[in-house]
């Protein structure tokens, strides 16, 4: 069986309850969890080691979680990022995905299972990417190498077929 991924998750919240009911439903999840009850704090945890996801708070002192997660957007381009709001304010939702790249909108209280769900589907889309990437990578690798043996060998990635389309050596 394939050895499960830990991921590194950040969650922001000014409210130490909130902060504590959501590290204990993610206790038994493959995830290293951890907290942060500003966003000032919780950029100072990402200058030590980025994180692959993180959660905030919408509602916070001196940085709301747009203005939070909009600097991680920035800085960290390939982190996940996902608002939790006590307000089903739609415009906040709006201007949260357009200035913040987040990721998913979820609302306070939250159900658990929903929660998991939602960050597994965050990190299984970002594995896709990161996979995509490596991807993009390897074969524009591949391609500098066939350019330089073309370019050693003209001709050498040409195929030459007869007419009944067998291979001309």
């Amino acid at each position: 069986m394939e050895e499960e991924k830990w991921y590194r998750i950040l969650i922001v919240d000014d409210e130490m309850n909130v902060l504590r009911a959501l590290s204990r439903s993610l206790r038994k999840e493959p995830y290293e969890v951890i907290t942060a009850t500003s966003a000032n704090i919780a950029l100072d945890y990402f200058s030590e080691k980025p994180f692959d996801l993180v959660i905030s708070d919408y509602m916070m002192p001196k940085y709301n979680g747009i203005e939070f997660l909009s600097r991680i957007h920035e800085d960290y381009p390939d982190t996940i990022r996902i608002i939790l709001t006590g307000y089903a304010d739609m415009d906040a939702a709006i201007k949260a995905i357009n200035e913040g790249g987040v990721y998913r909108f979820l609302t306070k209280p939250w159900n658990d299972e929903d929660l998991k769900i939602t960050i597994r589907l965050a990190l299984e889309h970002l594995a896709l990417l990161r996979e995509n990437r490596r991807l993009a990578n390897e074969l524009k690798q591949k391609n500098q190498v066939l350019q330089a043996l073309e370019g050693e060998h003209p001709g050498i990635s040409q195929v030459k077929r007869d007419e009944q389309g067998r291979v001309i050596l």
